[in-house]
């Protein structure tokens, strides 16, 4: 049997070492990354139904996207929880983004609206989308969240969602899929 050194090699005692890795880690974690967010207030409490909460919140979203704290592609304020389709860039983590949507707006909810913390359920619930169908697919659920959970009719009665907006950010180039004869046309 023919082993080589870049698969794995033998050690002296006759035991195997662990094989080397080519993968540079810089590579693998490079660039842009497109996450599905699910958060919930605290005890599942309904506080972000009123108006000036959840406009609050969408303002807090925009504010750190307009930072370039990340790229806002879809999200939608329900009364006890947010969804939000978000990419971040290298230098944030998806943690660090979803901290900051959430901390953003217990600080300004205690400072503007009198809220009192606790607001948010500890942590979040995170779906990494690697390709356009899943980002579709993630897009059209937070569409219709409003209208699953029976609270209008349609997409576009609920004020606070993206679905009616056009100033949020496309899908990433690299998520769409690449056909050959696009790479081949001539």
């Amino acid at each position: 049997m023919l082993i080589t050194a870049e698969c794995q090699s033998i050690r002296e005692d006759g035991g195997m070492s662990i094989p080397r890795r080519h993968s540079d880690p810089a590579r693998v974690a490079a660039g842009e990354r497109t996450f599905f967010i699910t958060a919930s207030t605290w005890g599942k409490r309904g506080l972000l139904q009123s108006s000036r909460a959840a406009e609050l919140f969408i303002r807090t979203i925009y504010d750190y996207r307009g930072q370039g704290k990340y790229r806002l592609h879809e999200f939608v304020v329900m009364p006890d929880h947010f969804h939000v389709l978000i990419t971040v860039d290298l230098d944030m983590t998806v943690e660090q983004a979803v901290q900051l949507m959430k901390g953003g707006f217990s600080f300004r909810a205690g400072k503007e609206l009198g809220l009192k913390a606790p607001f948010w359920q500890r942590g979040f619930s995170g779906i990494r989308v690697f390709d356009s169908d899943a980002f579709e697919n993630q897009s059209q659920y937070i569409r219709n969240n409003p209208v699953e959970a029976h609270l209008v009719r349609t997409v576009e009665e609920y004020p606070y969602s993206s679905a009616q907006r056009s100033d949020l950010n496309p899908m990433l180039e690299r998520l769409k899929p690449v056909f050959l004869e696009d790479l081949y046309s001539v």
